[in-house]
């Protein structure tokens, strides 16, 4: 988010958090794999990937909270993911937006200090932007906060590939059957889309591998 006290122990992302947690195995006691959740964990985004982490949380004993700054109309999780996590007793702190990350002298995060917020006029597209509610600053006590506020592509692939171009938000420009602004190199998946779902990925690696393979026959 950019804001004041991101890179104190007990920040992590939801990515970081959930790797350790599934993939590596943390939540079973034969895998060695380190990992903290702490008492009560503040989750702060409101798509599916924080809907998995604030759960995630929640099932290895935490208490657990999402806070978002739009309301739950605005929510970008499946509708289904929403649901189940209310059913599992998670908290909804809507309207809510995180200003600074609370730490003590040790450089543990304590809590999170946030605004509440309120929806504005539609812009262009129809969507209302959260506008701060002024003197609305409040606290919640917590001692790990989880970033789940979307991705962007590594950027290595593109910094290293000449003339291989990209959109504004880092990912790599892609024709229908994967390819690039390069010739001979195709791309797929959320390096192109943005984060999005395992079967779109997957539909892509086939486009682009008949792609390829066309490729290779005729040049």
């Amino acid at each position: 988010m950019g804001i004041e006290g991101e890179n104190l122990n007990g920040v992590l992302s939801a990515n970081e958090f959930l790797t350790r947690a599934n993939l590596m195995r943390a939540y079973d006691e034969q895998y060695d794999t380190p990992i903290y959740v702490g008492k009560k964990v503040v989750v702060v985004g409101g798509g599916n990937v924080a809907m998995d982490a604030v759960r995630t949380a929640k099932r290895l004993g935490a208490e657990a909270v999402i806070v978002y700054r739009r309301s739950e109309a605005e929510l970008p999780a499946r509708v289904e993911e929403v649901h189940h996590a209310k059913e599992e007793g998670i908290e909804f702190k809507m309207l809510t937006n995180p200003t600074k990350v609370l730490g003590d002298d040790k450089g543990w995060v304590v809590g999170l200090n946030c605004v509440k917020m309120e929806l504005g006029e539609p812009d262009a597209s129809g969507r209302r932007s959260p506008i701060e509610v002024a003197d609305s600053d409040f606290q919640i006590d917590c001692d790990v906060v989880i970033m789940a506020l979307g991705t962007s592509p590594n950027p290595l692939i593109a910094a290293t590939t000449d003339s291989l171009e990209t959109t504004r938000r880092g990912c790599i420009v892609a024709t229908e059957d994967g390819q690039t602004s390069r010739e001979g190199v195709f791309a797929g998946g959320d390096a192109v889309t943005g984060a999005a779902t395992v079967i779109l990925a997957m539909g892509a690696g086939r486009k682009a591998a008949k792609a390829i393979d066309n490729y290779l026959k005729t040049k």
